[in-house]
């Protein structure tokens, strides 16, 4: 068996060891199933507890009001980006309010306006998005069918730490790269949506969290499976869906429960976990330069850049023989960054906050 590495991916990204021990036992032989979690039927009795178990799970996590659906569905977080339009925007006669603090909240209002009138209350890209608005920045509509806002942007590192004041309208919520990293309110929102393969189990999955009210919203001409009320109704099994995946969501969600004791002591690990990469960074006298302002740092990602383009490159070739690999930034801006989502161990973190200051004190 080859040696695993600390894996610094943005996603998909490194999932709990021990899940991953216990996917591969039941890969070829789900217990009490005589198949492979590949194989069963995703009307079975046994497939059935493992998404209503799953839903639980998350129920329980995030507190989830009984007002609310959880819905798993396919096509990743891209996919959302339409689907909200389509559902809560298209044929509302109202705009949409976006505030667009990155790359991906800056996709998601581009699908809206597919849709209807889609507008930032606040476009962070004049600062290169290194920070979130304030409360009285935002440039809201009178009367906006929602408010969208995208929590931890991956690309440049930045993570909402209050949820903004939207008022009667709903705030909808990309909450991709940080669900289950800390404690949620999830009554302040509309609707949450994340993909699952940057802290929540593999690609393939993309959690909806929707308030009922909403659903009223979904219009009758569109698509079934486009279409938030239908789904719902169907109980996230109008077609087949990604069974394998929501699988493994249930075991990263029991790992969550009964391994770590739930989302106040994980955001506690991972508060420390980031804190020693920034600590490395700002110790580094500007050797390393981190990308986002430092009251919106992300507990996530931590992006950062170096004096030259060939320290990046001696950067990653040498932590990538220390075990530390995928700490290429994103294509888009470049330079380095470490994702350390909820499954990256304290020690993996420990190493390259350690390797940093080495590297910092051989080349600075």
């Amino acid at each position: 068996m080859e040696k695993r590495v600390y894996n610094f991916a943005p996603g998909p990204a490194v999932l709990p060891l021990s899940v991953i021990e216990e996917v591969q036992r039941d890969l070829l032989c789900l217990p009490g199933a005589g198949a492979s979690i590949m194989e069963i039927s995703h009307r079975s009795k046994t497939f059935d507890r493992i998404i209503t178990g799953a839903e639980a799970n998350i129920r329980k996590l995030l507190g989830v009001p009984d007002n609310y659906r959880v819905l798993f569905m396919q096509g990743g977080a891209f996919y959302q980006f339409a689907m909200v339009a389509l559902n809560l925007l298209r044929g509302s006669g109202k705009p949409a309010d976006y505030i667009v603090t990155g790359t991906w909240s800056g996709k998601a209002i581009k699908e809206a306006k597919t849709q209807g009138e889609a507008k930032p209350a606040w476009d962070g890209k004049p600062d290169n998005f290194i920070r979130f608005p304030k409360q009285e920045e935002l440039k809201l509509s009178a009367d906006p069918a929602y408010v969208y806002m995208c929590s931890n942007e991956t690309i440049q590192g930045v993570q909402y730490q209050i949820e903004p004041e939207t008022g009667a309208a709903p705030l909808i919520c990309d909450s991709s790269s940080d669900i289950f990293c800390r404690p949620v309110p999830v009554e302040k929102f509309g609707l949450i949506f994340a993909c699952a393969q940057k802290n929540a189990g593999p690609s393939g999955v993309t959690l909806v969290i929707v308030r009922d009210d909403l659903l009223e919203r979904s219009s009758g001409d569109l698509p079934s499976l486009l279409n938030y009320k239908i789904v719902a109704e169907n109980k996230s099994l109008l077609n087949t869906p990604p069974t394998f995946a929501v699988y493994v969501v249930k075991l990263v969600t029991d790992w969550l429960l009964n391994e770590i004791g739930g989302l106040k002591k994980m955001a506690e690990i991972n508060n420390r976990k980031a804190k020693m990469l920034y600590d490395a960074i700002d110790e580094s006298e500007g050797f390393y330069q981190g990308h986002a302002a430092k009251d919106c740092r992300s507990t996530m990602n931590v992006p950062f850049r170096m004096p030259s383009e060939d320290l990046q490159a001696a950067f990653l070739e040498q932590a990538a023989a220390r075990d530390l690999c995928n700490l290429q930034g994103h294509r888009s801006v470049g330079g380095c960054r470490a994702s350390i989502y909820n499954a990256m161990p304290v020690e993996g973190v420990e190493l390259l906050a350690q390797f940093m200051r080495e590297f910092c004190k051989k080349n600075k």
